[in-house]
């Protein structure tokens, strides 16, 4: 079985990040998103990768390399414009010469891997295999509807969905879904829909099976994330904090509080703060005199003074200095500068790119 990564499209909910940079190496937890897609792949015994890309390609092979530090063999296979999931999979059909393969969108995390996922698809040797989950808004996904178990049909972004069932970033198939791609056409929008594939083979009699994805015991906590929009990254964040355990490689100095699981990283140097966990502060980073709270990420090379922040993600070499109020909900890019500027009279002095939100209170 070979694995099969996406990482291109453009991101554009995750504007003005995504001007600069690939959304599936935005960190999570001081990981970047895409690395959780290739440890749950190879924790899964797949080792040889295929990862798609866009016009981001340099910058995430620049990060993933050949795949050795993962275990891994990685092809990089690029796609010369986003025109859909079952377009990708074309692309791929060289690579993956007929194989059985998993499909996982770069930008998804699954909170507890799919080892068991992949361990059912080689037992029960379905057409395919796709994971579902319950979700509030499903006229964002792709959506399924099952009846007595089977599924019956699958709509693309339905307008008025009449199911809650939302197609999980991650699919199983094995070779016959080359024969449905090639039957389907191009949707309103201009892509080759994954759904319509997979409902060609529902229609052809090939065996499609799903796999409802819940937390044991814990209906409401989530499991899965599609983190293409800026809460859902930072719900991301803090599901994947909530399952690390406390690290303490950095320098720890006068006056430091610490309350709860909280990792710091080598190099990182804290003084005359208070951070709640979970949270993470990373390599070379600077807190001092502030406070850091719950599902807070801060990546490394930051510098935190004077300031207030919680339930956030501070991508590298930024500093914060110097603010009024805490900093909150928020996902704050690269080499960004926030602080207070001692001139008079008060004013807010701001450069906006295109297609940011900014909220003063």
């Amino acid at each position: 079985m070979k694995g099969l990564i996406l990482s291109g499209g453009k991101g554009t909910r995750l504007r003005p990040i995504t001007h600069t940079s690939a959304k599936q190496l935005v960190p999570i937890a001081n990981k970047p998103i895409l690395f959780y897609a290739v440890e749950a792949i190879v924790a899964a015994g797949i080792d040889e990768i295929g990862i798609i890309t866009g016009d981001t390609g340099a910058e995430v092979e620049a990060a993933v390399g050949d795949g050795s530090r993962f275990g891994a063999r990685v092809t990089y296979i690029a796609q010369d414009a986003p025109r859909g999931l079952a377009h990708a999979v074309l692309c791929a059909r060289e690579f993956l010469a007929g194989e059985p393969f998993v499909m996982y969108l770069g930008d998804n995390l699954i909170r507890h891997g799919i080892v068991p996922i992949v361990e059912g698809f080689t037992e029960t040797q379905p057409d395919a295999l796709i994971l579902l989950a319950r979700v509030p808004e499903p006229q964002h996904f792709g959506v399924a509807e099952l009846i007595e178990g089977k599924v019956v049909r699958l709509v693309e972004k339905p307008a008025k969905p009449t199911s809650d069932l939302a197609l999980v970033g991650v699919y199983l198939f094995n070779h016959t879904v080359f024969e449905a791609i090639d039957a389907i056409d191009y949707s309103a929008r201009g892509e080759l829909e994954i759904t319509d594939a997979i409902q060609r083979m529902i229609d052809t009699g090939r065996r499609v099976d799903p796999h409802l994805i819940v937390e044991p015991h814990q209906a409401l906590v989530a499991t899965w994330k599609d983190t293409g929009r800026l809460e859902d990254m930072l719900e991301a964040n803090r599901i994947v904090l909530d399952d690390l355990a406390p690290r303490m490689e950095g320098t720890i100095g006068e006056g430091v509080r610490m309350h709860g699981k909280v990792i710091v990283e080598r190099g990182a140097q804290l003084t005359n703060c208070t951070v709640r966990g979970p949270a993470i502060i990373g390599e070379n980073t600077v807190i001092d005199d502030a406070y850091i709270g719950p599902y807070t990420s801060i990546y490394y090379g930051c510098t935190v003074r004077n300031a207030e922040l919680e339930h956030s993600i501070v991508l590298e070499n930024s500093v914060i200095e110097n603010v009024e109020g805490k900093i909150e909900s928020s996902l704050i890019g690269k080499e960004c500068l926030i602080g207070r500027s001692p001139l008079r009279p008060r004013a807010y002095k701001l450069m906006v790119g295109d297609h940011s939100r900014v909220e003063l209170r």
